[in-house]
């Protein structure tokens, strides 16, 4: 019995695949972005836990279980309450979160995690803002120009040489 020859094709390395090689336009370089601090942590040992039963919006289910949960920070007395789920495991680890951050807002200032992330976005939308003004401005400015014309009409300039008499 005759076997039929199989032909192996070359293999081919993944990253020529990759849009780098299928794009035709040129790309600009991305801007260079300073890194962001590591994500803070807490010591299971510097703050106690308590779960406590819900209240506000969510019906009965949310007033009847301990899901929301509690984290005091022994050193500095910060209290923390996340009832931001219906889950208790949720709820703990977004509560360790936010007393972790906020220890590190404590402790760093203006260099801390948050901070940084808070001016990045105030610069953004700052920006996005200067870019409709600009927008809006170019858009005014135009209308301005094409009124003209249009507005002297109206006031009963009249080009005299184009009057047929």
């Amino acid at each position: 019995m005759h076997r039929p020859v199989l032909r192996h094709l070359p293999i081919v390395p993944r990253h020529y695949f990759t849009t780098r090689f299928l794009t035709t336009t040129p790309h600009a370089p991305a801007k260079a972005r300073t890194a962001l601090p590591p994500r803070p942590t807490v010591a299971e040992d510097t703050f106690t836990e308590a779960f406590l039963k819900g209240s506000g919006p969510g019906g009965q289910k949310i007033n009847k279980t301990s899901s929301a949960v509690q984290l005091k920070h022994l050193p500095t007395g910060i209290v923390i309450k996340s009832q931001a789920t219906r889950s208790r495991s949720q709820n703990r680890k977004i509560a360790r979160t936010l007393l972790a951050e906020k220890l590190e807002v404590l402790e760093k200032g203006p260099e801390s995690r948050v901070a940084v992330k808070g001016e990045r976005a105030r610069k953004k939308k700052a920006s996005s803002g200067k870019k409709t003004r600009r927008k809006y401005r170019a858009l005014e400015e135009r209308k301005d120009g094409s009124d003209e014309g249009a507005s002297d009409k109206e006031n009963g300039h009249v080009d005299e040489g184009n009057v047929a008499g």
